[in-house]
């Protein structure tokens, strides 16, 4: 592992100098990469260094304590730096994981009605509430992309995009199959309904990361449906673009115009391509992936939402928390953060270290 630190540590070395070369400016291109790869070191080199920094600290104590007149005060420094060195160690190991490229990135997420009808619906509604509040206390944005409403407030299936560093990083987690039991408010009996919806998260890539031919699209324009001011239903702005060679289909008609329309149909197709890409490309990967969208049944859920018990588990972890009305209000932080250790906990188990 040190040998690596080691490496890592010469190499932001270089890039910081390459990066305050003229010549190196001069070339925007290569200047811009070489400051992204130098920025995706930082973290690590700088817990390493403040390691080492740690370890010459025990070295000085070390030799302080010949002297009779320092060896008090050296020994307290000895062992003050020494008993930092195992932490330090552990957040080294942790650094050295693999990040993924796009922790960094917007995300799109979608979310559809599964099993259980209307309370269904109802329930994907709600899940849409929590992920928009839980963006406005991290101050992200939030732009809909498609939206298919029912008449009493649920929700068919709902595209967005959150906006925001990190969004990715934080979210990736919640794709799959979500779970509600409750009594919805139609049952006059209130015997307890089990629904299901699905949620996919993506993340938005640059037009570098998928290479698209125009020749593969079916590009169709209809009229837009539901809320969305006098333009609705007036005029054909909404688009549907079809990528022949896979089947995927993406739609938008939350934009203002039919060009807006298309470009953020354009990036969800973007996304969603990459993720095929990945997908394709590492089949031991998606194998061992811990969240996969299902069809939506019952037995393939990740999460339940339990009502009556005011409780929220994710099965994957076996975490429950016992506060269901500030979850769904956003409060969803520190089920975000069991996800990101234990992910971390399973990589570092099997000495997953680039």
């Amino acid at each position: 592992m040190f040998d690596k630190l080691e490496e890592l540590y010469k190499k932001y070395e270089e890039l910081t100098k390459l990066i305050s070369d003229p010549d190196v400016i001069a070339d925007q291109e290569n200047w811009q990469k070489y400051v992204k790869e130098q920025s995706s070191m930082k973290d690590v080199v700088d817990k390493y260094v403040e390691y080492k920094n740690v370890v010459q600290n025990m070295k000085d104590a070390e030799e302080m304590m010949d002297d009779p007149d320092m060896k008090e005060f050296a020994s307290e420094e000895y062992y003050s730096a020494k008993e930092k060195l195992p932490a330090l160690e552990e957040e080294l190991k942790i650094l050295l994981l693999p990040k993924d490229e796009n922790d960094d990135s917007n995300v799109i997420i979608e979310i559809r009605a599964g099993v259980g009808g209307e309370e269904s619906a109802l329930f994907a509604y709600n899940l849409y509430r929590m992920y928009t509040m839980y963006a406005e206390l991290k101050r992200w944005q939030v732009e809909i992309i498609d939206s298919n409403e029912t008449e009493i407030g649920g929700i068919k299936e709902i595209s967005f995009m959150i906006k925001g560093k990190g969004a990715y990083s934080r979210l990736k987690f919640e794709s799959g199959v979500h779970r509600v039991q409750r009594v919805p408010e139609t049952e006059a009996s209130g015997r307890i309904h089990t629904s299901t919806a699905t949620v996919a998260v993506l993340p938005e890539v640059e037009d570098v990361e998928v290479e698209i031919n125009l020749n593969d699209l079916r590009i169709d324009t209809y009229r837009s449906s539901g809320a969305g001011g006098q333009h609705v239903n007036k005029t054909s702005s909404a688009i549907r673009i079809t990528h022949i060679p896979t089947g995927i289909v993406v739609s938008c008609q939350n934009e203002r115009s039919q060009l807006q329309n298309k470009e953020t149909a354009m990036k969800m197709l973007r996304s969603k391509l990459y993720e095929k890409q990945l997908e394709e490309r590492d089949t031991a990967r998606i194998n061992n992936r811990r969240l996969q969208v299902g069809s939506g049944a019952r037995s393939e859920k990740i999460r339940t939402y339990n009502y009556p018990q005011s409780r929220v588990t994710d099965h994957r972890i076996n975490y429950t928390i016992y506060s269901l009305e500030a979850f769904l209000n956003g409060d969803i932080d520190e089920m975000v953060e069991a996800l990101i250790a234990a992910d971390r906990a399973d990589r570092l188990k099997e000495g997953y270290i680039d």
